[in-house]
């Protein structure tokens, strides 16, 4: 049977706390099976059943790899000159690296591609992979809604991101919502919290959101002044 090795990330665009990519290894019968379940693109399902059908796809993966990519990697790589597009091909073809190590048959990998140039973004990632014979890769937009195993790996990342934000949450004590900028609760988070909690490295500091919110808050320092 083919293999089929499916990355996805979540939560590229939140303020508040990690990024989360996932690569999921399976065959074809394992994306029949998978299908029957109902695994399809993370964003289409509640938590409850994401969490549900995570729980299956590992048992039934041949090999999946998770990866986090916290606030301070994201704000250092993009303080460096590396934009989240290449952050993401960087950890994309980790995963790669990681899941392709002992395979010799042909691997096709589908990536959920973040960037609107699917053909040099593919390239970079091609860059980075340190094993290149059998490995055929597609990148592609919406590949979590055409692909099993990249609704898989959707499944999987945003997982793993939703329960390191419950961590953080219990760690600080508060409920910041869903961390995104457009939330209600983050934004009121952000105005009450955001001194406290900074060096707690939860914030992505080189987002426009944060660094609006401390404009506005050396501009009131002025006007007390």
């Amino acid at each position: 049977m083919g293999l089929i090795l499916g990355i996805d990330e979540a939560g590229r665009g939140p303020l508040i706390g990690p990024m989360a990519i996932a690569g999921c290894l399976i065959d074809e019968k394992i994306e029949i099976e998978s299908k029957k379940l109902g695994v399809k693109d993370s964003k289409l399902l509640l938590s409850k059943k994401r969490e549900l059908l995570a729980k299956k796809i590992k048992e039934k993966a041949i090999a999946y790899h998770v990866l986090l990519i916290h606030p301070y990697e994201i704000d250092s790589k993009i303080k460096s000159g590396v934009n989240l597009n290449r952050v993401e091909a960087e950890k994309a073809a980790e995963i790669i690296n990681q899941l392709s190590k002992k395979i010799e048959e042909p691997l096709k990998v589908v990536i959920d591609c973040p960037s609107p140039n699917k053909e040099l973004w593919k390239k970079y990632v091609l860059r980075k992979i340190t094993k290149q014979d059998n490995i055929f890769v597609v990148c592609e937009h919406k590949a979590d809604k055409n692909h099993i195993a990249v609704s898989a790996a959707s499944i999987l990342a945003k997982c793993a991101r939703e329960r390191e934000v419950a961590k953080l949450k219990k760690k600080i004590g508060k409920d910041f919502g869903s961390g995104y900028s457009h939330d209600p609760k983050t934004q009121e988070f952000l105005r009450q919290y955001s001194k406290e909690h900074k060096k707690d490295g939860i914030f992505r500091e080189t987002w426009q959101t944060w660094q609006n919110h401390k404009k506005q808050k050396e501009q009131k320092k002025l006007e007390d002044f």
